[in-house]
């Protein structure tokens, strides 16, 4: 397979991560971490909590907002705020007044899956993708055009994993129950897409076998300006860090099992910021790992791609 983004020259480094956590407040399930460039502090989103948060440099107690609904993910808008993917619908929120504004019903039946993984393409378009509730492979991929859903992918069960590559020429799209990561190519100027190739395939885990020995499913990522992909591995208490052409650069240990998805954040966006769950972890999982749920962070020595803001209504 050729990735649009082999041009650029990937750095493989070999050392050890200090891993500290940037907040005090668990989540029960976080997600969808970016970094606000003019407010130099990082959302993100507690999916079974309800909540949005954002946490400052200034403090590891983090700021909290209760939603009335699922969140999927959190989007910067370029006209100021946030755009929210719940599953009730999108919506729109002021973290300066508190205006809290729903703008579209959902392209789906609420009872039966909800919005998860979702981010903004160069051209401020936002992309977002659902979750089946009963893990059947009924989701899908949406892009919001002129205030309106329109489908781009289907036949998946766990949308996640979206990103795109330095130059924006591929989009990067994972379905985390199939413990397979996609790579499309990407018009930056009309947003169509290309063909559905397999960038990278994860082993699922056996009936019988160990969390130890199991390596996790893909989650959430984000890309560095090499165009290495980094992703969050579900249940395998480790971040790659993957080439453009798939292959594993670097993999980072994590103190926790279930890392969600990692953003690229601090004034040099030389930052990893990772979100957590523990959500449905036994007792005895929380105990060793007291730090599950919470946001952790590491510095790194490459800088990640910054946040796009979406554009409504697209």
């Amino acid at each position: 397979m050729t990735s649009h983004a082999a041009s650029l020259a990937t750095t493989s480094f070999d050392e050890d991560f200090h891993l500290t956590p940037a907040s005090t407040t668990p989540a029960l399930l976080g997600e969808s971490p970016f970094w606000h460039p003019l407010e130099q502090c990082l959302y993100y989103v507690d999916i079974p909590g309800k909540a949005l948060f954002r946490l400052s440099n200034a403090s590891e107690a983090p700021t909290r907002w209760a939603l009335n609904d699922e969140p999927g993910c959190v989007v910067p808008l370029v006209e100021g705020g946030l755009l929210i993917p719940q599953r009730n619908g999108l919506w729109r929120f002021d973290p300066k007044t508190g205006e809290y504004v729903k703008l579209l019903d959902p392209p789906y039946d609420p009872a039966k899956r909800r919005f998860n993984d979702g981010k903004a393409d160069a051209k401020g378009r936002l992309w977002v993708g659902t979750i089946d509730d009963a893990r059947q492979p009924e989701s899908a991929l949406y892009c919001l055009r002129d205030g309106t859903f329109v489908q781009m992918q289907d036949g998946i069960t766990t949308s996640n994993g979206l990103g795109w590559s330095p130059d924006g020429r591929t989009m990067y799209w994972a379905d985390t129950k199939a413990h397979q990561i996609y790579r499309l190519g990407f018009d930056v100027d009309s947003g169509a897409l290309g063909e559905r190739e397999l960038f990278a395939r994860f082993e699922p885990r056996g009936a019988e076998q160990p969390l130890e020995t199991y390596g996790g499913r893909p989650d959430g990522a984000a890309v560095d300006v090499e165009g290495a992909y980094w992703v969050a591995m579900m249940e395998g208490q480790q971040l790659l860090r993957l080439s453009p052409a798939g292959e594993v650069l670097t993999r980072v240990e994590l103190p926790v099992r279930c890392a969600t998805m990692p953003a690229f954040g601090g004034a040099d966006l030389r930052t990893i910021f990772v979100t957590t769950a523990r959500e449905k972890r036994s007792d005895a999982e929380l105990a060793a790992q007291p730090w599950a749920g919470r946001v952790l962070k590491m510095r790194v020595p490459v800088a990640g791609l910054p946040v796009q803001f979406a554009r409504w209504p697209g």
